[in-house]
């Protein structure tokens, strides 16, 4: 796949199914993520994966994280079923490290970056996916699962599989909507 097509017609596809990445697709994968920018060299990331048992471990960790915040049963059975919307799911933190010259705020946006690259090095070899984020990414109980501390966020769950649907066109957007020059 051309990388300027990839790019200007990225969308996220919601309905996934089996196959998810494997093998050297996946460690394709994860290696476009460790590309990611990253000032300092400090590899500010961490990517944990679920997949196959370790979606129902996910399951689990969202249902108890919303069983602790008192959520209304259709909020549990909406998470209990979260992480079956795709055969892979990998959770993306940001794993920072004091430095004088690279603030923490620039080592998330790296962590930002990787889940944007492993979304498309997937796309460019024939999968799809969709970055979610959400109320759960910033619970203290989903952190405490993953071993979040200290200033470390979970920025994102980036679900992974093959498209279960047709894919939409991207829309077109105005460039002088968004656009200036100084």
């Amino acid at each position: 796949m051309d990388a300027l097509d990839l790019l200007l017609n990225r969308r996220s596809v919601a309905k996934l199914s089996h196959p998810a990445p494997c093998g050297e697709v996946l460690n394709n994968i994860l290696q476009a993520g460790l590309r990611s920018p990253d000032h300092g060299g400090l590899t500010p990331w961490r990517f944990v994966i679920s997949q196959g048992d370790g979606l129902q471990k996910l399951a689990d960790i969202l249902v108890s994280a919303a069983t602790q915040a008192n959520a209304d049963a259709s909020v549990i059975e909406k998470v209990s079923n979260a992480p079956f919307r795709a055969p892979m799911v990998i959770t993306v933190i940001a794993n920072t490290k004091p430095h004088p010259k690279v603030p923490e705020f620039e080592q998330y946006l790296s962590a930002g970056c990787a889940v944007q690259a492993m979304q498309m090095a997937a796309v460019a070899q024939g999968f799809q996916g969709f970055w979610r984020s959400g109320t759960w990414m910033f619970d203290q109980h989903v952190e405490k699962a993953f071993g979040v501390e200290g200033k470390d966020k979970i920025v994102g769950f980036l679900y992974l599989g093959t498209a279960d649907c047709v894919e939409a066109k991207a829309p077109v957007r105005e460039l002088d909507k968004f656009v200036e020059y100084l």
